[in-house]
């Protein structure tokens, strides 16, 4: 009978989750009641920063003349590195980000000093008046002179198994090649803003649209010399983050904070598009170099890798992301005897940071060019190619880094879209029309996803949450993460409904405040509902616990406590069943406490950086996409025409949302990898700097033909409901469109030449990329 009830009770703790919830603030923010940071009511007085930047990319710092600032219409303040009380450095990690320039130039656009004004304009325009002289010197400004030099940030780490120069020196074929990998510049829709609100004493509040208030806490709290509870940070939601939020939030918040601490009042700091786009960091950009040996049938038998990510001026979060690269330059392959080596280089550009993937699309990237180099080489069909070195018996099932590939779902994945997709017939036809048409070729790849989840630095992995209880039956949850449009408090309040038995409408998810949950990770790494949802999950356990035995207790049967159930607004026990709202009452006067903070950390992981092995990834999150592209062989000009994606989320927790994740992601990858195109001039400046010279996907970029579908097997982990992460692993289904545009290109030479073409793969590098298929 026990375990018929309690089978009963895993069945209706399914009712609020795996069912398409709509998000939270759908309606809001498509009226336009959504609050973001700019519109929280200013207190009466506040002031407005602005920052001046240098315009020279390398140099040390001989003079600053702000007296031009000081002077201008509506200045109240004006600040540099000498007026900070406590900590200048505001790495996040390690050491090498300074408040504002300090004895150096590290960057063209380098904030070197802070002005407090009473408009936003009138900060905005004293900010242009600074004069800085500099002894200039020669800036690094490529990964080749970054290389040259043996510039870099952070030491080199590699790893790998097996003996890569026998292998390779023993395979029947051997082919090489490289590849430049651009950056990708945020572009979220809300920029970067911090409200600093001084309060009694020396303590201070801060609003701030960041992927980490913990963080910004700390760095806020040393730089103002306080202890950390005398800040307290508040986040509601973020208009996107995508990464660029993790680390980089920070500095304003501590300008704001600094600011307002100084003068006694409010202190906004809101950058204007522009001066975001030249202070803040990008996705990594990567020159990568491969060397791989294989045998007659394409099976890969030893591989060699150089991952070179150009991590700007200081290590910010570079380190664990060229770690990433690493670990994800399998993809979904065996490599053999592999060695794979990560440089970490410095130059005098800004510090790149976190982005959708962490590195990962900049790894996984190489194994596809592989897999097509060996295609092409043996003039074999890709998609053969890539079935035959996925993980497997017959190939191996340790990754490079030593971490056993379990689970794989890959090989299932890859053949039902293959079948799904029709792939052999639109070969076919694909490869008749081309032979037919003299201008436009079409190209077609089916490219796999394998995406290790959890933080790479493992004390990441853990969160907290702290769940109220009220008297009238309804619910505040409060966590570690951030909403930034993804749909996470959606996604938690499902999670806490479904423990109560409650609708969703009886839970209020709030704002993430550091004075509620304290310490908490970054919302990042795809981890936020895994991590804070298991938290949630545990706070909530505690309360039903409570509630059952106080239940139990009033009907003389507290030993059948562990038999009580929540269900449809009712507490269950056998034939007895009360509203849960009375029972909450009825707990109430019964003194059993109702709240309850709740912690989780994920199992299993552990990575011996020393040895290059171990688990550094709770589980794998897979896909597949198909993608067909058109090119005009005269201009470069192309369409995306058709994408099919297959993706494992484990048991969706919202289908609805998942989906929607699934497609923003891929979209944003193919912006990555065709449009969006980040330039620098010879002295350093960035010159792709606002929305006219820097081209995000528009809606007309969608392919006509874009049909998502959810694999739909639960996750074999003991993750949230057994979900598996939606955030990060998408993007790189886009990596078969940069597949299907070399397929095309790779047509004219009747599929035997592998075209070189480095992402992003604009029109102009696609022509280039046909002339030379056609020897011109």
């Amino acid at each position: 009978m026990r375990k018929l009830i309690e089978a009963g009770n895993r069945q209706h703790r399914q009712s609020a989750v795996h069912t398409s919830v709509k998000h939270e603030s759908a309606a809001r923010q498509v009226q336009g009641g959504a609050n973001y940071i700019d519109d929280i009511v200013e207190p009466q007085g506040t002031l407005y920063a602005a920052v001046g930047l240098s315009q020279q990319a390398a140099g040390n710092i001989k003079d600053i003349d702000l007296s031009d600032v000081r002077a201008s219409e509506g200045v109240v303040d004006v600040i540099t590195i000498d007026d900070v009380p406590g900590h200048k450095d505001i790495g996040p990690v390690f050491a090498g980000d300074p408040l504002l320039a300090h004895h150096e130039i590290k960057f063209y656009g380098q904030p070197y000093f802070a002005v407090l004004a009473t408009s936003v304009n009138l900060a905005r325009q004293a900010a242009l008046k600074g004069k800085i002289t500099l002894e200039e010197t020669s800036p690094t400004l490529t990964v080749d002179s970054a290389l040259a030099k043996q510039s870099f940030v952070r030491p080199t780490h590699e790893f790998g198994q097996g003996n890569v120069e026998q292998q390779m020196a023993d395979a029947t074929h051997k082919a090489s090649g490289t590849l430049s990998i651009g950056g990708q510049e945020h572009m979220y829709l809300e920029g970067q803003v911090s409200l600093a609100i001084p309060d009694e004493d020396d303590r201070m509040k801060i609003y701030t649209s960041s992927q980490h208030p913990s963080e910004v806490q700390k760095l806020v709290a040393e730089v103002l010399d306080v202890k950390l509870h005398r800040v307290m940070v508040d986040m509601r939601r973020m208009g996107g983050g995508f990464g660029g939020k993790e680390t980089q939030a920070a500095q304003w918040a501590c300008i704001a904070a600094l600011l307002a601490s100084r003068n006694h009042c409010a202190v906004k700091c809101r950058l204007p598009r522009q001066v975001d786009m030249h202070v803040t960091g990008k996705r990594h950009p990567f020159e990568n170099r491969f060397e791989v040996g294989f045998d007659d049938t394409g099976r890969i038998l030893a591989t060699h890798m150089d991952i070179n990510g150009n991590c700007g001026h200081s290590p910010d979060l570079s380190d664990a992301i060229v770690d990433r690269a690493m670990f994800h330059a399998d993809n979904g392959y065996y490599l053999g005897a592999s060695h794979i080596v990560g440089h970490r280089l410095k130059t005098n550009m800004v510090s790149h940071t976190a982005y959708r993937g962490f590195g990962g699309p900049q790894g996984m990237i190489m194994a596809e060019a592989l897999i097509d180099k060996v295609a092409r080489h043996l003039e074999v069909d890709p998609l053969t190619i890539r079935k035959r070195n996925l993980y497997g018996e017959s190939t191996g099932t340790v990754t490079p880094y030593g971490m056993e590939v379990e689970h794989n779902l890959l090989p299932e994945i890859m053949t039902k879209l293959e079948t799904d997709g029709h792939y052999w017939a639109r070969r076919k036809a694909i490869t008749a029309f081309n032979r037919n048409s003299p201008v436009i070729k079409k190209g077609l790849a089916l490219t796999p996803v394998k995406f290790g989840i959890s933080f790479t630095a493992k004390h990441l992995n853990q969160a907290g949450a702290l769940v109220h209880i009220y008297t009238d039956g309804s619910i505040q949850v409060n966590h570690g993460g951030t909403e930034m449009g993804q749909g996470l408090h959606t996604k938690i309040g499902q999670i806490a409904a479904n423990e109560f038995g409650l609708s969703v409408d009886m839970i209020e998810v709030t704002a993430t405040r550091t004075d509620k949950v304290p310490n908490t990770s970054p919302t990042a790494a795809s981890s936020g509902t895994d991590l804070n949802g298991k938290a949630v999950q545990n706070a909530c356990i505690t309360l039903t616990t409570r509630l059952a035995e106080c239940f139990a207790a009033s009907l003389g049967m507290a030993d059948q406590a562990n038999m009580v159930r929540f269900e449809h607004g009712n507490v269950i026990l056998g034939e007895h069943s009360k509203p849960f709202a009375e029972l909450v009452q009825a707990a109430y006067f019964e003194r059993v406490s109702l709240s309850a903070s709740g912690f989780y950390k994920t199992p299993k992981l552990h990575y011996n950086r020393d040895t290059g092995e171990g688990r550094p990834f709770f589980y794998f999150a897979y896909g597949a996409s198909l993608s067909e592209v058109s090119i005009d062989t005269l201009t470069g000009e192309y369409t995306v025409d058709s994408v099919d994606i297959l993706h494992d989320v484990g048991d969706s927790l919202n289908p609805a949302i998942d989906k929607g994740q699934i497609e923003g992601a891929f979209i944003q990858g193919m912006g990555w990898l065709t449009t969006e195109d980040l330039r620098w001039n010879e002295a350093g400046k960035l010159i792709s700097e606002n929305m006219a010279t820097y081209k995000i996907p528009a809606i007309g970029d969608t392919p006509k033909h874009f049909d998502v579908q959810l694999f739909g097997r639960k996750n074999a982990e003991d993750s949230i409901y057994h979900s598996k992460a939606v955030g990060e692993p998408p993007f790189m289904l886009a990596i078969s469109v940069w597949c299907a545009l070399k397929d095309a290109i790779s047509s004219l030479s009747g599929y035997k030449l592998d075209p070189q073409l480095d992402t992003p793969a604009t029109p102009e590098r696609v022509l280039n990329a046909v002339l030379a298929a056609q020897g011109q």
